[in-house]
């Protein structure tokens, strides 16, 4: 018999994020988006940088995570996701992410042999995902203030 929900749990070096029962998880895995329900085979997957969400047992709009390099193991009722940084979009700081986003992308422009470009072009993406993340915080609360 499948099980009925998921437990979803998400840590990172500095926290436990996530302990919930979730009705589905999709997860940025390194070659593509993972989809995730209850009674999914076993497997362990890398994590790339991108968005992890997951919808909760009674329903309701997905929630949206930012997930940054990590692993995932998943077993029929549990996914367990251990991330290098996990955040909630109110926990990021969009200006800081633009910022970032900046710099990484003045050093894959520059003609400096010394430019690291797997470094910076790392620093690309997650600033992309920090910025998109954290502006779905903005565009939720500007329609639920309407």
């Amino acid at each position: 018999m499948l099980p009925e929900a998921i437990e979803l749990i998400i840590v990172t070096p500095q926290r436990q994020l996530l302990r919930e029962k979730v009705a589905s998880v999709q997860l940025p895995g390194a070659s593509g988006e993972l989809g995730i329900l209850p009674g999914h085979a076993p497997l362990i997957t890398e994590l790339g940088n991108g968005e992890l969400s997951y919808k909760a047992s009674g329903g309701g709009e997905p929630v949206i995570l930012a997930v940054l390099s990590g692993f995932a193991e998943v077993l029929p009722d549990r996914v367990t996701v251990l991330a290098e940084t996990a955040e909630r979009p109110e926990e990021i700081d969009v200006e800081r992410a633009k910022e970032a986003l900046a710099r990484a992308e003045a050093r894959l422009k520059s003609t400096d042999p010394e430019v690291d470009w797997d470094r910076a072009t790392v620093a690309l993406q997650r600033a992309f995902v920090r910025i998109k993340v954290g502006e779905l915080r903005r565009r939720v609360h500007s329609h639920s203030s309407q």
